[in-house]
């Protein structure tokens, strides 16, 4: 329990404010992802044909506060996928890690796509804090973390590639509820200008 107090203490401290905010272009990226313990390649541009994303980064697979976003994200994913939007989540966990987190029906459940950010390349494009984890550090599994950690923070990304909101310096559960709240007002905007 303290082991998990730590993991859930640190993933909050690591939520800084992002530099790319509201009304910025998204940084268009391609990275390889799971789903469901299977891999294929995650496009940006070809997701926002679908719709908004929830880009959300996070520390590590396999820690307190990203297990239970992850765990959120999937038990809230009929919500987003209602509100037409689609979840995309990004860290610098090696793919074969993400494979077990995406299929786990503790954490994504098969339900939410995790992206690999091995070089931090996508979260720098963002803006977004990298921090080295505590030397020796290691997952809910007991296995060692070898990656940088990025900031948690998350971007809704509307059809046209701007950032519609960007929601950090919460814990995971607020981050997952927020983001809910934003891309269902965004659904409720673009009924409303379609009615008339």
């Amino acid at each position: 329990m303290r082991r998990l107090i730590g993991l859930l203490a640190l993933s909050v401290a690591l939520s800084a404010s992002a530099a790319l905010n509201e009304g910025d272009t998204a940084p268009d990226f391609k990275a390889p992802a799971s789903l469901d313990g299977k891999v294929f390649e995650f496009s940006l541009k070809e997701a926002l044909a679908k719709g908004p994303v929830v880009v959300y980064f996070y520390p590590s697979a396999f820690t307190g506060g990203c297990s239970l976003q992850a765990h959120t994200f999937a038990e809230n994913y009929d919500k987003f996928t209602a509100a037409g939007a689609s979840i995309i989540g990004v860290s610098m966990d090696s793919i074969e890690r993400l494979n077990d987190f995406s299929a786990d029906p503790e954490y994504c459940a098969g339900k939410i796509a995790v992206a690999s950010d091995a070089d931090g390349s996508i979260a720098r494009a963002y803006d977004l804090q990298i921090f080295q984890p505590k030397e020796g550090m290691k997952d809910s599994r007991g296995q060692e973390i070898h990656h940088d950690f990025i900031e948690r923070t998350t971007f809704i990304v509307t059809p046209d590639g701007k950032i519609a909101a960007t929601v950090g310096n919460v814990s995971p559960f607020e981050n997952v509820a927020k983001s809910l709240e934003i891309v269902q007002n965004l659904s409720t905007k673009k009924v409303a200008t379609t009615a008339m």
